[in-house]
């Protein structure tokens, strides 16, 4: 872990606000840049998505005993799921507590990620087992912060806060925080609709009252769950999409807040 530069971790109070797939435009979206090596970590034990929206499931791992090797989607973008383990994608991982953190400090120890410039680590919902194992695994390498993701409804903002508390009380630095399924822009009419009212104020009114910064919110696009169902970088597929505009401007964010940390 020490040759990698800056540790970013993605979490969400409750699972559904597009956790994973924030994490892989995240990850696609750092891989643009010339020069950059961009590694992806899915910790989400029960619930491998990773491997899925990243275009490569039923691709196995590989191990180069004692380090597993990871998958590459691109020269510069690695990705390490425990969907790579599994015989079908339809395979339960029925684990306790013990074996899914022994499998995440296998992760983090047994994979040899080279000299890479950002580990986006995508997280299960909650505030349990494996967020605990994660920081406390990195905590002496330096994690950068966490990006905490969140749809606009009070259902959601509820557990986000619990989210929130969960950084603090473990010394993790908050980075900001993302509202996705933010209004929906129809593609022919250009007028934006609320599918997901913000009965209390949304993530803006959350973030004002918790004093942390909003990174952006990301209008519902169906191109962006078509690009995930079929494997591909939606930045590419639709490059001026309201969608893919407001990803840039929050990796640019984020990209800000870890340069000046080192």
């Amino acid at each position: 872990m020490s040759s990698v530069k800056h540790k970013i971790l993605v979490l969400s109070g409750k699972g559904g606000v597009g956790k994973s797939t924030f994490s892989a435009h995240l990850a696609h979206g750092l891989a643009e840049e010339e020069g950059k090596q961009i590694a992806l970590l899915d910790v989400d034990i029960c619930g491998p998505s990773i491997p899925k929206i990243m275009g490569l499931e039923g691709e196995p791992v590989t191990s180069e005993f004692p380090m597993f090797v990871f998958q590459y989607v691109e020269d510069n973008l690695a990705v390490m799921s425990v969907g790579f383990l599994l015989g079908s994608p339809d395979d339960a991982v029925i684990w306790r507590g013990p074996k899914k953190n022994g499998m995440i400090k296998q992760f983090l120890r047994d994979v040899d990620w080279g000299e890479v410039d950002y580990l986006i680590v995508d997280t299960p919902p909650g505030t349990s087992d494996e967020h605990l194992s994660v920081v406390q695994y990195l905590s002496a390498a330096h994690i950068d912060g966490a990006v905490i993701i969140t749809t606009p409804q009070e259902v959601s903002l509820q557990d986000v806060r619990k989210e929130i508390n969960f950084c603090r009380k473990v010394k993790l630095p908050i980075i900001g925080v993302v509202e996705n399924m933010s209004g929906f822009i129809c593609p022919k009419c250009k007028n934006e609709s609320q599918i997901f009212p913000p009965t209390t104020g949304g993530a803006e009114k959350m973030c004002s009252d918790f004093g942390i910064p909003l990174l952006g919110r990301v209008p519902l696009d169906p191109n962006i769950g078509r690009s995930c169902d079929t494997g591909k970088s939606f930045f590419t597929e639709i490059p001026d999409s309201p969608a893919t505009l407001s990803y840039r401007a929050i990796i640019q964010k984020i990209q800000d807040f870890c340069s000046l940390r080192h």
